[in-house]
């Protein structure tokens, strides 16, 4: 619900708070007197494009800022801003300037969001209908979610929405397997190559290395040799290093036995090394003898380094990735042998999809038709009070063409009217003038009201065209519709205002030549007098404020 509403140089408006209440709101004023002015600043913050025009004459910039009253309970406006990751706990807090440059800044209680982002948020706040502009109802792409709203089918259209993606991606797996069956069996005779003459070479991961290792190894061959045998002949030839440290270790044994032991550690020291250099020639011993000098090995191992890098170059891939490579053939070696049957078997599940899909559908048309027909009789009720006792409405739905089936089941849904008995029955937003247009659609939302994804909607000169016991019955409508949804209407009408539980009045004054907007709520004796002023014109008579009583009493 719309709270507040602070303007700050808009157009004639130089400064103007409001605050809203609940249930049916009216704005009357003279003719040019700034009514429209509140609207577009409304626009404004619900995501209208901004103009430059709109700023006020002198003024640097314009300013808008709209209070709701909203905790979000529509799970498509709740999807949006966790996906923009705006937060909202039980009031939203919309801000939107725009300077001289054309430079403009929005905020969505604090937080910058764009003008695209506030336009499709603002769809979810409150909707505006004028005489020509009725917004998503005249859409008849529309009509199927509205229906689906007015009967509380969400449940069935979450279920044919999961069905329809089970049934699509079944089609899908079939499709592709047939598009690879298909390539595959093209390419059957390089696959059964590619397979022969990979698996001829058998590569391994990490091969690679392994070989590279290898020939470093074979090609340093005599020098590793020469080290070693060098570090072989100090450790042995002249006094070798074992009976130094065994001469070494007798002297410290002496020494030990003066001293009391005091040298046991050096000994042990001593001891330690010695079994380590005789394990350090035992290895020298055994890498020299398995050095391999062999210039065939050298050659075999350039020869499959070559021949794995050549396959791989073939394939596009490392030469690690070549048993990869390998297998994947395999498999789609494997898949041409799969043929039909593993067709078959998909095409079975896809089917049962389908089925799956059908039944679920199938349950949201008959709920479809079962909402249709009462919101159809619902409307109907309506029209006669309206005067538009003789017109018609239908909500009509089709059922689409396979190819043409959806998440949402395969039903084509569009709202219909006849304004005569002899009429056929034409889209609502072809077949009905502006004034009956502007009365099917209240008649509409009256009983949409419940249903609807937001708290707050504007009517601006719905009943244009109407007068008498029609604009009663209008402003009944209204009120009735308040008792649901917090309603505003702009009129001229002295019926309708008389319904509203709030009324405002839209005066323009001037002072040295500059005009400005003001706004005001009025008290009960100046409703009465505001009324009084739309039925009798520039002269209030003791008749019209009579007659104003009258109409508020009722």
């Amino acid at each position: 619900m719309l709270q507040s509403l602070s303007i700050r140089n808009v157009v004639l408006i130089d400064k103007l708070d409001l605050d809203f209440k609940p249930g049916l709101s009216v704005l009357t004023g003279e003719t040019g007197a700034g009514k429209s002015i509140l609207l577009d600043s409304l626009g404004l913050v619900l995501g209208k494009r901004a103009e430059t025009s709109l700023i006020r004459r002198d003024a640097e910039k314009l300013s808008v800022t709209a209070v709701f009253d909203c905790e979000p309970n529509n799970r498509e406006f709740k999807e949006l801003l966790e996906e923009n990751e705006l937060d909202v706990s039980d009031e939203i807090i919309i801000k939107r300037t725009l300077d001289q440059s054309g430079k403009g800044k929005i905020f969505f209680n604090d937080q910058p969001i764009s003008a695209k982002l506030l336009k499709d948020i603002g769809k979810y706040l409150v909707e505006i209908h004028g005489q020509f502009d009725n917004q998503g109802l005249l859409n008849p792409a529309n009509h199927k979610d509205v229906l689906d709203l007015y009967g509380n089918l969400e449940e069935l259209v979450t279920a044919s929405r999961s069905a329809y993606q089970e049934y699509k991606n079944a089609t899908d797996k079939r499709i592709r397997a047939e598009a690879e069956i298909a390539k595959a069996k093209e390419e059957e005779d390089n696959l059964r190559h590619w397979v022969q003459e990979l698996e001829r070479i058998n590569p391994r991961p990490g091969e690679e290395n392994e070989l590279s290792s290898r020939r470093q190894e074979l090609m340093h061959a005599e020098k590793i040799m020469e080290s070693l045998n060098y570090a072989y002949s100090v450790l042995t030839q002249g006094r070798d290093v074992q009976s130094a440290l065994r001469a070494a270790e007798n002297a410290l044994d002496k020494a030990n036995q003066y001293v009391d032991g005091r040298y046991s550690e050096i000994y042990d020291a001593l001891d330690r090394a010695l079994i380590e250099i005789i394990d350090a020639q035992e290895r020298i011993e055994t890498a020299s003898a398995d050095i391999n000098l062999s210039a065939d090995e050298q050659e075999q191992i350039d020869s499959r380094l070559f021949a794995l890098k050549d396959l791989a170059r073939k394939h596009g891939v490392g030469i690690d990735e070549l048993s990869d490579t390998l297998q994947k053939f395999k498999d789609r070696l494997a898949t041409i042998e799969l043929g039909e049957e593993g067709i078959i078997s998909l095409r079975r599940v896809e089917q049962e999809k389908r089925r799956l899909y059908i039944e679920a559908a199938d349950k949201l048309h008959q709920a479809r038709m079962d909402a249709a027909a009462k919101l159809d009789a619902a409307v109907m009720l309506e029209l006669p009070p309206l005067k538009m006792e003789k017109a018609k409405f239908a909500t009509i739905i089709d059922r689409k063409e396979e190819n043409a089936w959806s998440e949402s089941g395969f039903d084509n849904v569009y709202f219909t009217v006849a304004t005569n008995p002899n009429s056929p029955q034409g889209p609502i937003n072809k077949i009905a003038s502006g004034g009956e247009l502007a009365r099917f659609m209240l008649a509409l939302k009256v009983n949409l009201a419940e249903s609807s994804s937001v708290s707050t909607m504007i009517f601006d000169e719905v009943d244009a065209g109407v007068g008498g016991a029609t604009a009663q019955a209008v402003g009944e409508r209204l009120s009735k519709l308040g008792q649901k949804v917090q309603v505003m209407v702009v009129t001229h009408s002295p019926q309708v205002a008389a319904r509203g539980s709030t009324h405002f009045k839209v005066e323009k004054e001037t002072q040295n030549n500059i005009t400005t907007t003001h706004v005001r709520e009025l008290s009960s004796s100046e409703k009465r007098e505001e009324i009084a002023r739309m039925l009798a014109g520039a002269t209030i008579t003791a008749e019209a404020r009579a007659a104003a009583e009258v109409l508020l009493a009722g």
